[in-house]
């Protein structure tokens, strides 16, 4: 019964859902595939709670036994629950609760979380710079084409770069803009797209059939 109830939900629900795209949404078909978007957004809701639990749980468990690291993991929990508990209590309570502007989320966010965030992008940036070198090293033709159109994209990208690049006849940016990153580049997004749509695609059917139950924690 663990296996054969996870899989019969499974294969009816992406039944539904796959056929449902040949239906209006005022056909019966159409009606219980939005009801089963309904229940998937339940569902995705109640995993939410169940990641607050877990990740509770394995930081609480951390701190407790005072492993390595332990006082960032005590300052996640703590930052879970300020951030938490005053966005879910109404604001007719006391305008600092809620998810409003001038409440605790709000200040939260905007003064601490959007600044870490930036910072983290930002170092990033490097980390990237640095794989960009060591990817773009000029051995062969292909690699230094390869390294010649990264280096002029990466100057477009910024006001400084572009003023430079304008400096030269032909309208290089332009140039760019149209057979660069609308051209080649679009092509091969489009084949990853293709390529990654056709993946979705082969492992939803192998889940509606029940051969992947990974999810299950099977192989």
């Amino acid at each position: 019964m663990k296996t054969t109830i996870p899989v019969a939900v499974a294969f009816v629900a992406g039944v539904v859902l796959v056929v449902s795209f040949f239906f209006d949404e005022g056909t019966w078909v159409g009606g219980i595939s939005q009801e089963f978007k309904i229940w998937m957004t339940i569902v995705g809701g109640f995993t939410i709670l169940l990641g607050a639990v877990s990740i509770t749980r394995v930081n609480w468990s951390a701190v407790q036994r005072k492993k390595e690291g332990w006082p960032y993991k005590l300052l996640t929990l703590i930052s879970i629950f300020v951030m938490a508990i005053p966005s879910v209590l109404p604001n007719t309570w006391s305008p600092l609760f809620g998810r409003d502007v001038g409440s605790i989320y709000d200040w939260l966010f905007t003064y601490l979380d959007s600044p870490m965030m930036a910072t983290m992008f930002a170092t990033l940036a490097f980390y990237i710079a640095s794989a960009a070198y060591r990817a773009f090293r000029a051995r062969t033709a292909e690699s230094t084409v390869l390294l010649v159109t990264a280096t002029v994209v990466m100057l477009w990208r910024v006001p400084m770069g572009e003023a430079f690049l304008n400096m030269f006849p032909g309208d290089i940016p332009n140039w760019l803009n149209t057979y660069v990153m609308n051209g080649a580049n679009l092509a091969v997004q489009r084949g990853i797209i293709i390529g990654a749509a056709l993946g979705a695609a082969s492992m939803s059917l192998r889940i509606i059939l029940g051969i992947e139950r990974t999810y299950m924690g099977k192989g």
